[in-house]
């Protein structure tokens, strides 16, 4: 069982990141206003901060997937780079 975890975990790109590093690496590429323009929720367009930003995402699975979507999307384009 442990090995069925650990396969699966070793093919998941987000496996160890944590929301904060997830949101504060998307801020740190695209800006604010750009991410919020990329997914448009309102922590993101009005008042942005990090801290509004995890408090949101962390109780609104669809908004979460969406920003770990965008996070994987950005990272592979950063690796054919």
């Amino acid at each position: 069982m442990t090995n069925a975890i650990n396969e699966h975990q070793a093919n998941n790109p987000l496996h160890g990141m944590s929301l904060e590093k997830i949101v504060t690496d998307l801020v740190e590429h695209y800006g604010w206003e750009a991410l919020g323009n990329r997914i448009n929720i309102r922590c993101f367009t009005s008042e942005p901060s990090i801290k509004s930003s995890l408090k949101f995402l962390r109780k609104t699975d669809w908004a979460r997937t969406k920003v770990e979507n965008l996070y994987i999307a950005t990272q592979k384009s950063l690796w054919k780079q």
